[in-house]
């Protein structure tokens, strides 16, 4: 076995929950909704860090309108995941044209920290 044993490290299964990344798709000219829904959102981002583990915008350029997002979901099962993007001020004011939601297994034991 190699310093790292990678099936182990992303089977996560000592735990009783799953990584998840989630891939969101704002609607096409929709700036001015994000904008409008950007507080709520972000007081309810603020109130979901149990589960949401890492979220932001994705843009094509740093001063561009964001297209979307990513987050990074801790959450038993994809239900659980469904459920959280459910309450979310950005889906329920209608600026998410879609997502994807994938499983995520992170492969270096080390914590995440910018």
């Amino acid at each position: 076995m190699g310093e790292h044993d990678f099936a182990v490290l992303t089977a996560n299964a000592h735990e009783d929950w799953t990584l998840f990344a989630v891939r969101f798709h704002d609607k096409p000219g929709a700036g001015a909704l994000r904008q409008q829904l950007l507080q709520a959102h972000l007081e309810w981002v603020a109130a979901q860090r149990s589960m949401l583990r890492v979220a932001g915008s994705l843009r094509t350029s740093p001063d561009a309108t964001p297209v979307g997002a990513l987050w990074v979901v801790r959450a038993p099962d994809k239900a659980a995941v469904e459920a959280l993007i459910a309450t979310d001020p950005f889906t329920t004011g209608g600026l998410r044209a879609g997502w994807d939601i994938f499983h995520w297994s992170k492969a270096l034991p080390e914590r995440v920290s910018f």
